[in-house]
């Protein structure tokens, strides 16, 4: 496919769904479009991807030269990431870009505290950024700005013959998942989304175990983003130019998906054997965010998203995933992270274990006793995890030690030239949740079938990267 052909892909693949270009583009209305088979047929045919960039590589890279766009919160805690691979010589930071030259300034202060070679800064203007991905002296950019930015800075640094990771959501309308297949296919760079989620030690784990056989057949699991967020929206610091909460402003279904539905995806094959079929997906009345704002006294109100989400996928195989979005209710944090299959299940916050396999008299409705639940942990822990348990101790920040994991895995592998844990279809295929969700909401939580991303290479069955050594 040729670039031409995708300046109208959104409007194409608005006609595969049954709906208007409104509605994939995340617009809040309940128009439907009244596209013909025949037209439906046309689109399915365009909006096509290739598989092309399954099991990418790419030629070994001794010293990943990086570049950092966005140092608010989430990109500080990034950079932070790096001073392992940065003292071993695996990685190098060679550009820092904000657009506030303080927040550029404070993490080059820390950055000269744990690297030799002096970074290149870069601030002060809406487009700075560009010149970082300029540059012939970097191998990779890792970007953290607000959402809105993601698709167009990925697609820049690829353009510019750069691998990317981006911070979630890579994408969050249709025409922008094809967007990002798209330019990924044609330039054959690394585009990963860096869901954190898939690194951390639980799922890790119990991705072992289902690896190890010990769940049978996983045929339903559950994931989330529950998370009281109406402090941090309703800031006026914490979110610069409060970007997020407007969002909830004119949005209605699933913003967050990948943190729940990411590990849960590797649980099921998801791309690796099996793949998504179709969804529904309902949202709630929205109250608790109301309720924060005023109390407050914000000048943010009339929210259009629902307090909680709750969408419903099945997949090709017949297997079912609930997924969840709530940053609106006061309630403890939670991602679920339930899977259950013919011989365990294993259900979240707090994690719990259950075994049903009759030699072990487990046929009542009990968790695994604390003995034997870390017996089950110990025996299974991911040999990732138990590798990095030093550097992982050593880290006060980055989500209990799985952001570090998932940095460490990315340089690694660029410095092995080995295919990424989460490739451009598993980052795409997420993400792509959010304006399908959306779209089923507003046309009364009909069925919304899920476009293939991968060039039908889905179905070539194969393990979760995850699961190597390096």
């Amino acid at each position: 496919m040729n670039r031409k052909t995708f300046l109208n892909l959104g409007a194409k693949a608005s006609l595969f769904f049954g709906l208007t270009p409104a509605i994939t583009s995340c617009a809040n209305t309940p128009e439907k479009n009244t596209a013909d088979a025949e037209q439906i047929k046309e689109s399915l045919a365009v909006a096509k991807a290739t598989g092309s960039a399954l099991s990418l590589t790419a030629n070994p890279i001794p010293k990943v030269r990086i570049g950092i766009i966005g140092l608010g919160n989430r990109g500080s805690v990034l950079l932070n990431m790096h001073e392992w691979l940065i003292k071993n010589d695996h990685a190098q930071i060679v550009a820092l870009s904000d657009l506030k030259e303080d927040k550029v300034n404070k993490n080059n202060d820390y950055l000269k505290t744990i690297q030799k070679e002096e970074a290149s800064l870069y601030f002060g203007s809406e487009d700075a950024w560009k010149k970082v991905a300029e540059r012939d002296d970097i191998d990779l950019l890792l970007i953290a700005t607000p959402w809105k930015y993601h698709t167009p800075m990925s697609i820049y640094g690829m353009e510019n013959g750069k691998h990317v990771a981006c911070e979630v959501p890579i994408a969050y309308t249709l025409e922008d998942c094809w967007k990002i297949i798209e330019v990924t296919e044609r330039t054959q760079k690394h585009c990963i989304m860096l869901e954190n989620c898939c690194f951390n030690g639980e799922e890790l784990w119990i991705l072992n175990m289902i690896d190890q056989g010990v769940f049978g057949e996983v045929n339903h699991a559950e994931g989330a983003y529950i998370h009281d967020l109406r402090k941090h929206l309703l800031d006026d610091v914490y979110y610069e130019d409060q970007w997020r909460i407007k969002h909830h402003q004119t949005r209605n279904g699933n913003f967050y998906t990948t943190h729940g539905l990411g590990p849960v995806s590797f649980y099921m094959d998801i791309g690796r054997g099996d793949m998504y079929d179709h969804l529904v997906s309902m949202s709630s009345k929205e109250r608790s965010l109301s309720l924060a704002a005023e109390a407050q006294n914000s000048k943010f109100n009339n929210f259009a998203c629902g307090d909680m989400n709750t969408t419903l996928i099945k997949t090709k195989l017949g297997k079912s995933i609930m997924l969840q979005f709530d940053v609106h209710t006061g309630r403890p944090y939670s991602r679920l992270n339930t899977v259950t299959g013919t011989k365990a299940v294993h259900q979240g916050y707090p994690s719990k274990l259950f075994i049903n396999e009759p030699e072990l008299k487990y046929w009542g409705h009990n968790w695994l006793k604390d003995e034997e639940y870390k017996a089950y942990r110990e025996k299974y822990d991911h040999p990732l995890w138990n590798k990095l348990k030093q550097q992982i101790s050593d880290k006060s920040i980055g989500h209990g030690g799985m952001d570090f994991v998932m940095i460490y895995r990315l340089i690694r592998c660029l410095n092995e030239g080995l295919p990424l844990d989460i490739n451009v279809y598993d980052s795409v295929l997420w993400s792509s949740i959010t304006p399908l969700s959306e779209a089923s909401v507003a046309n009364n939580s009909t069925s919304i079938q899920i476009p293939d991303f991968t060039g039908g290479t889905w179905k070539n069955k194969r393990k979760a990267e995850v699961l190597r050594t390096i």
